[in-house]
């Protein structure tokens, strides 16, 4: 399906800065190791206290961009991204680099992100008609698992013969040609016109005033709000958060596993991730296909329980070629299931949300999921230390399996109309 010029400008900003970013995996990681010579503990606060922080930040950014053209608040996002990262290589180049600044940048990149997701998903409804949403996130969510691929074996190289600080710069200058393609967007985008009836979140103004209403302190919340009160979109809202978050979790013990007690060499620690993300690449190529056939609710629910069902196999890594082909194997599955997910979830989130509700609806799930990952890894890392690395995998494995009933009102629940009716508060709908 043809889905304009306009669309393809926003996909190759996306691309390119998707590529910056998983060309500097780890980047601040090493920089903090290789450069800092900063211990595991600082280590694990940058890896988690940064994105943590960087999402409480971003919570009043919802509302501030919800009655605000998107484009250039995507641009502003984008520029502040490189500027910040920028600064990595300019105080490293000065010799005045520390772990402070590591720190600080994190959060202001991990805000900012938050930003840019939720205004480029409020930008892609208005940019694209509804019969196109499955088709440009299905586009979005296989070029996110190309960059997957791709980018950390090129960073490792990159980091190898210039050093870590080197591919900051490079993800510094992804940003800022995504910026430029967003600026290449052609068409007038039109501010959203903010409702001034007082339904108790924003202050009313005069008739006939061309003042903005003034948002109250309730409206941060008004994501959260939709998201909670949608039968449609809240236990998709729970499910994922909890799932991510589990994930997420077995990340390090694997990890510490993997690498201390199994032996397994890091390159094939690296291998044995980054090959099962072709099944990405897989899954968002099936999701427009299968929901065509099957329809949204029953692919939802299917692959939303598979992807859940095939962590606590990790558990049973053993040293040696069998255990690489073990995880391997389990990470093939997940991700493949998460590739055919992700685009549908995507997708059925925009119809299901008020035009003039996006924003806030998107930066509340971004949050949510940001943080509940934030303190599951720190919670499952304390659990790794007391009971030992393979029972805390075993334990986000079980707890995982427990979260498919979370989904079964997609399987009982009357299917829904194509989109949600505006808010009360909210303009008539455009399309």
């Amino acid at each position: 399906m043809r889905l304009g010029s306009r669309f393809g400008w926003l996909w190759a900003a996306y691309a390119v800065s998707a590529a910056g970013t998983w060309l500097a995996f780890d980047a601040f990681a090493l920089i903090a190791l290789l450069v800092l010579h900063a211990g595991p503990a600082q280590v694990a606060l940058l890896a988690s206290a940064g994105p943590a922080v960087g999402a409480v930040l971003a919570v009043p950014l919802g509302p501030w961009m919800e009655f605000r053209r998107k484009r250039p608040v995507m641009i502003m996002a984008d520029l502040v991204r490189c500027a910040a990262l920028l600064a990595v290589p300019a105080a490293h180049f000065l010799g005045v680099l520390g772990f402070g600044q590591l720190l600080l940048v994190s959060m202001v990149v991990a805000a900012a992100d938050l930003t840019f997701t939720a205004a480029s998903g409020a930008h892609l409804k208005s940019l694209v008609p509804r019969a196109g949403l499955l088709t440009a996130t299905s586009r979005f969510e296989s070029t996110t698992w190309t960059a997957t691929v791709l980018g950390p074996p090129l960073g490792g190289a990159a980091v190898g013969l210039f050093g870590p600080v080197v591919t900051v710069a490079a993800n510094a200058l992804s940003f800022l040609l995504s910026a430029l393609g967003i600026r290449a967007i052609k068409g007038t985008e039109t501010a959203p016109a903010r409702p001034p009836r007082d339904l108790g979140r924003v202050r009313e103004v005069p008739p006939g005033s061309r003042r903005l209403a003034r948002p109250r302190a309730a409206d941060l919340l008004e994501g959260w709000r939709h998201l909670l009160t949608s039968p449609e979109l809240r236990p998709l809202f729970l499910n994922t958060v909890l799932v991510n978050g589990l994930i997420m979790a077995q990340a390090p013990p694997l990890a510490v596993l993997m690498l201390g007690p199994l032996g397994f060499p890091p390159w094939q620690y690296g291998l044995a991730f980054a090959v099962p993300c072709l099944g990405g690449l897989l899954g968002s190529r099936l999701a427009r296909p299968l929901a065509a056939r099957y329809g949204r609710r029953r692919v939802l629910l299917s692959s939303g329980v598979l992807r859940a069902c095939w962590p606590a196999g990790l558990a049973l890594v053993r040293p040696g070629v069998p255990g690489l082909v073990l995880v391997m194997a389990v990470e093939l599955c997940l991700i493949t299931c998460a590739g055919v997910f992700n685009p549908v979830l995507a997708a059925e989130r925009l119809e299901r949300t008020p035009d003039d509700r996006v924003a806030r609806t998107l930066s509340a799930w971004s949050v949510s999921t940001k943080t509940g990952t934030a303190a599951l890894t720190a919670l499952w890392g304390l659990l790794a230390s007391l009971t030992g690395p393979r029972t805390a995998i075993a334990a986000a494995g079980v707890l995982l399996l427990a979260t498919a009933p979370m989904l079964r009102s997609l399987a009982t629940g009357r299917p829904s109309p194509a989109s949600a009716p505006p808010s009360p508060a909210g303009p008539p709908p455009t399309r």
